[in-house]
C-alpha cells in the first residue's frame, strides 16, 4: 500500500468540501463523528464551520453533583443531586467519591459536548499542565482547575500561564505551596519552562540556574485555604524572596530586581514577559498542537513550513490560540490525504467517539445517579485502556503525546488492543446495566437513518465512509456482505435476500423472527468493523 504524499503548506484548502473533508475534521477536533455533525457541517462552508468549532461562548456545564450516597456512606454535607463543588469540607472517604463523581462528570462532558472545539481543548491543555487528582486530594481544587483550563482552552495561552502558575491545584501538585524563601522548592520553576513554555526543543537552552532563578522568584505563593469552596493561590509577602534574579544568556542574562511586600507579586509577571519573549515557547507549544491534531512526525520541512509560521502568528497574536487553530483547520496541509486516518485514537477518543457516534442514549438528569454510574463506567473503561483522565502518569502528561519513537502508536498493545474489542462488543451486546437502565447501541435505529440500508453494498459502503478515516479494500467489503450479511441466508450471494429482510422489517414489523436475524446480522457487522484495524485510526 502506498502512502499518499503530503503537502507541506498552510496556504488556504480550496479543494472539495464534502463528507469525507468534514468526517476527518470532525473526528479530529471533537470526540467522534456524528453523522448528524457530518452531515450539518457539510452544509455550510469551511470558513462557517471553523468560526463555529472554535465558538467560545458556550455556557460552563453545570457543576458536579452527589451522585454517591449509597448504605455505606452518606455526605452530611451535601444533599443527593446538589454540588459538592461549595461544601464547607471534605474527607478521606468523600473526597474519593467526589472525585469520582468529578471524573463521571467531565467524561459527560465531553458525551455532550456541543459542535465546538473546547472539550478537546480541555483535555489537550490537561495534557498540557498535567496534575493528577490523586495527588492534589483534595476534589474542589481538582473541579477549579479544570473550569480554568475550559476557560482559557481557546483563549490567551500567557494569561493562562499565568492562572495556572497560582492555581491552588498546580501550587499543590508542583509544591508550589510549600516554596519559601527559606527553603525554595525547584519543581514547579523547572516545569513551567521545561513542560508548559520553552519546552526540551533543539532552541531551549535554560539552564540550571534559570531554575534555580524562577523558584525564587515563584516563592511566596500559597494555597489559601480558610474557606474550601473559595480555595484559591494567594501570594503571601513574609515567604517572599526579595532579592534579584540573574538568568542566563539564554534570557539575554537579564536580571529581575528583587520588590518587597505585595510588589513581590509582581516579579511572577516579569518572569513570564521574560520567558514569553523566547521564540522557542511558541514553536514549543505549537508542535504539540500538531502531534495531536494532525500527526507525530515533525520532519524538517514540516517544521520549516508548518510550525514556524504558525509559531510566527502565535507570537504576533501575542499568545491567542485561536488564530493559530483557525489557520491549521483551513490548511491545505490539515486535509492531505496523507495525513486522514494517521493517527491512533487514544482511549478518550475511542471510548466516547464510540458512544457519540452511535448516538447511545445516556439517562437524563433526573436519573442522576444512573447517569454518573454509566459516565463513569465509560471513564473506567477508558482508564483500563491507559488513559485516566483527571490522573495521568505524572507531569509530563501520556507519553503517546510526547515520547519518540512511538507517539500514539503506544496506545495500542497486547494489553490494550483486546480490552478496545472486548469494549466494542460489549457495547453492541449487553452494554452496561444499573437499576434496570442500559446503555449500548442499537444497531437497528444506527442503521435506519442510512441513505440505502436496504442494498448490502451501499449498506457497507456508507458504513465504512462513517466508521473509518480510511478506505477500506474491496475485498474486505466483500466478506462483510456474503461472509456476515448474506450468511446462512439461501443463495448467500443473493443481494436481494437483505434488501427482502430490510423491507419486511418495514412490512411486517410484528415479524419477530425476522427482525431478531436482521438484528443479529447487523450485530455481527458492526462488531466485525469496530474489530478491523481500520477502526483504531482517526
Amino acid at each position: 500500500m502506498t502512502v499518499p504524499s503530503v503537502t507541506t503548506t498552510l496556504k488556504k484548502y480550496k479543494g472539495k468540501w464534502g463528507h469525507p473533508e468534514v468526517k476527518h475534521l470532525l473526528k479530529r477536533t471533537l470526540f467522534g463523528a456524528k453523522k448528524e455533525d457530518i452531515d450539518y457541517f457539510a452544509s455550510k462552508s469551511l470558513r462557517h464551520t471553523i468560526q463555529q468549532l472554535l465558538n467560545q461562548e458556550e455556557p460552563v456545564p453545570a457543576p458536579p453533583v452527589n451522585n454517591y450516597n449509597d448504605d455505606k456512606y452518606t455526605d452530611e454535607d451535601v444533599q443527593p443531586g446538589l454540588t459538592w463543588t461549595t461544601a464547607a469540607q471534605y474527607s478521606g472517604m468523600n473526597g474519593f467519591r467526589r472525585r469520582n463523581s468529578f471524573k463521571a462528570w467531565w467524561l459527560g462532558c465531553m458525551l455532550n459536548q456541543q459542535r465546538t472545539l473546547r472539550e478537546k481543548m480541555v483535555l489537550f491543555w490537561h495534557n498540557h499542565f498535567a496534575t493528577e487528582a490523586m495527588v492534589i486530594e483534595n476534589p474542589t481544587m481538582v473541579y477549579k482547575h479544570n473550569v480554568l483550563l475550559r476557560q482559557y482552552a481557546l483563549g490567551n495561552f500567557k494569561t493562562m500561564v499565568r492562572a495556572v502558575t497560582i492555581d491552588a491545584a498546580m501550587l499543590k501538585y508542583l509544591n508550589g505551596n510549600a516554596n519559601t524563601k527559606k527553603a525554595p522548592d525547584e519543581n514547579y520553576g523547572r516545569e513551567l519552562q521545561e513542560l508548559f513554555t520553552v519546552g526540551k526543543g533543539p532552541g531551549s537552552h535554560y539552564t540550571e540556574s534559570d531554575v534555580k532563578a524562577a523558584a525564587c522568584i515563584l516563592t511566596g505563593f500559597r494555597i489559601d485555604n480558610k474557606s474550601l469552596p473559595g480555595i484559591h493561590g494567594t501570594f503571601d509577602a513574609g515567604r517572599h524572596d526579595e532579592s534579584d534574579k540573574q538568568f542566563s544568556e539564554f534570557y539575554n542574562n537579564q536580571v529581575i530586581k528583587g520588590r518587597k511586600g505585595k510588589e513581590g507579586e509582581m516579579e511572577l509577571d516579569e518572569l513570564l514577559d521574560l520567558i514569553f519573549q523566547q521564540p522557542e515557547v511558541a514553536r514549543f507549544v505549537c508542535r504539540k498542537l500538531y502531534r495531536y491534531f494532525v500527526y507525530h512526525q515533525i520532519d524538517e520541512g514540516t517544521e520549516k513550513t508548518i510550525i514556524e509560521p504558525l509559531a510566527n502568528i502565535f507570537r504576533q497574536s501575542n499568545y491567542e490560540i485561536k488564530p493559530v487553530l483557525e489557520i491549521l483547520f483551513t490548511s491545505r496541509h490539515f486535509y492531505d490525504v496523507g495525513n486522514r486516518g494517521s493517527i491512533i485514537k487514544s482511549p478518550i477518543d475511542f471510548t466516547v467517539g464510540l458512544c457519540r457516534e452511535y448516538s447511545v442514549p445516556f439517562p437524563a438528569e433526573d436519573s442522576y445517579v444512573e447517569q454518573y454510574s454509566f459516565w463513569l463506567n465509560i471513564q473506567q473503561t477508558a482508564s483500563q485502556m491507559q488513559q485516566n483522565i483527571g490522573d495521568p502518569p505524572n507531569v509530563a502528561g501520556w507519553p503517546a503525546y510526547y515520547q519518540e519513537p512511538m507517539y500514539d502508536k503506544s496506545w495500542i498493545s497486547s494489553d490494550t488492543l483486546p480490552k478496545r474489542t472486548a469494549f466494542t462488543d460489549r457495547m453492541m451486546t449487553n452494554g452496561f446495566a444499573r437499576n434496570g437502565k442500559k446503555i449500548l447501541i442499537d444497531p437497528l435505529l444506527y442503521t435506519k437513518q442510512l441513505s440505502a440500508p436496504g442494498d448490502p453494498n451501499k449498506l457497507i459502503d456508507e458504513l465504512a465512509a462513517l466508521l473509518y478515516a480510511v478506505e477500506l479494500p474491496a475485498e474486505e467489503k466483500q466478506y462483510m456482505k456474503t461472509g456476515i450479511l448474506l450468511q446462512g441466508l439461501p443463495g448467500m450471494a443473493s443481494d436481494h435476500y437483505w434488501t427482502d429482510a430490510w423491507q419486511k422489517l418495514h412490512d411486517k414489523p410484528d415479524d419477530a423472527a425476522n427482525t431478531k436475524n436482521v438484528t443479529s446480522k447487523l450485530k455481527n457487522l458492526l462488531k466485525y468493523m469496530m474489530s478491523l484495524p481500520q477502526y483504531q485510526l482517526m
